[in-house]
């Protein structure tokens, strides 16, 4: 469905206040704003007394990336994904990696166009078989996103949220319900880091894994950015995994990621490939079945092992798949034990390509 004006969207989830302010009730943050005014994602505002949308059918580009990028090592690995974003973000990450989209305050960066349908039908004829949703979070031009998913959905093409999982309840059930897969960015396992260094808190991301885990079908991972001295400590690391065990069980992968200093961060160093490696021991020695490191090239921890025999399953090098050792129905074929994730009966081809696309 387009929704869209020539400058703006309706929205639904808001309401009016005593003051004859108007509050947005799509995430934590309850903007409360008068006419004219925008909300710290910068792409919500107050226009004719109702939270609209300034970023509909607009993105700052489009892209086919291989899935794993995303990264999502379990959801029909080695195809290729039409990924795209808009402009704004809903927290403030003080290290943000793709401040130049999700820190925009320009609207002139958001040059593409693109109607849902566009998007559908440019998906279908690059042989897609996901859409994702990134580069900024998605949840700021939810509408958007819901009726691009809806347009892949008849086309059978899947939609895929990458998300900080900063929103309320309800249209965080609104929003998941069209989505098949996420990768959940879990910033630190301390409510200080959330408040300090990304503006936002902990309780409520934790609320979107559990919701994801329990109400609904969506295959989802988790990445941490792991940050030297902030939240990279063995103790922290552990903290974390139990609780992913102890509430989402030993299936969720888990990536860990390398950060570099960018945006307001520039002070801290990069992280060192003996924090990712330790992190990522911590997890499979707490009984995460997957764990992986991510934005170094470490072939042997990105790949997928067998948590039952431990044989090698997947093998990646970056981006690029290698050994393939999963039977049709996704069982690893050394000793026929099930692999958890949402698999075909032979993997993509796509590899490690990154194609910018014109979608008009």
């Amino acid at each position: 469905m387009n929704r869209a004006t020539d400058s703006w969207t309706p929205t639904q989830y808001w309401h009016r206040l005593e003051d004859d302010r108007i509050q947005c009730d799509l995430c934590p943050r309850a903007c409360k704003l008068r006419e004219g005014q925008r909300g710290l994602c910068f792409v919500r505002g107050c226009e004719q007394q109702q939270i609209v949308l300034y970023s509909y059918g607009r993105s700052s580009g489009f892209c086919i990336d291989p899935i794993e990028k995303k990264p999502l090592n379990h959801f029909l690995p080695g195809t290729p994904v039409l990924s795209f974003g808009t402009a704004g973000c809903n927290l403030a990450c003080k290290f943000c990696q793709n401040w130049d989209m999700s820190k925009s305050r320009e609207m002139d960066t958001l040059a593409d166009r693109a109607m849902p349908e566009d998007l559908a039908d440019a998906a279908e004829r690059a042989g897609c078989r996901s859409v994702a949703y990134t580069y900024n979070d998605p949840v700021i031009f939810l509408e958007y996103a819901v009726d691009v998913a809806d347009a892949c959905r008849e086309k059978g093409i899947n939609s895929v949220a990458v998300s900080a999982g900063y929103i309320c309840e309800q249209p965080r059930i609104d929003f998941y319900r069209h989505m098949d897969a996420a990768n959940i960015d879990l910033k630190a396992f301390t409510e200080r880091f959330y408040k300090k260094i990304c503006g936002g808190d902990l309780a409520t991301v934790l609320d979107t894994l559990l919701y994801l885990k329990h109400e609904t079908q969506v295959w989802f991972e988790i990445t941490t950015l792991l940050i030297p001295d902030e939240n990279d400590s063995p103790a922290e690391i552990e903290q974390m995994c139990r609780w992913i065990i102890d509430n989402l069980g030993p299936d969720i992968p888990i990536h860990f990621s390398a950060f570099h200093p960018d945006w307001k961060m520039r002070d801290k160093p990069r992280t060192p490939a003996s924090s990712l490696t330790r992190s990522r021991q911590i997890a499979l020695d707490h009984g995460l079945h997957y764990a992986y490191v991510g934005n170094v090239h470490d072939s042997a921890a990105d790949s997928t092992y067998c948590p039952d025999c431990g044989e090698l399953v997947i093998e990646r090098d970056w981006y690029q798949l290698g050994n393939w050792a999963l039977t049709a129905d996704g069982c690893c074929s050394h000793c026929g034990s099930s692999i958890a994730g949402i698999f075909e009966a032979t993997p993509g081809t796509w590899g490690p390509r990154r194609l910018p696309v014109r979608i008009l």
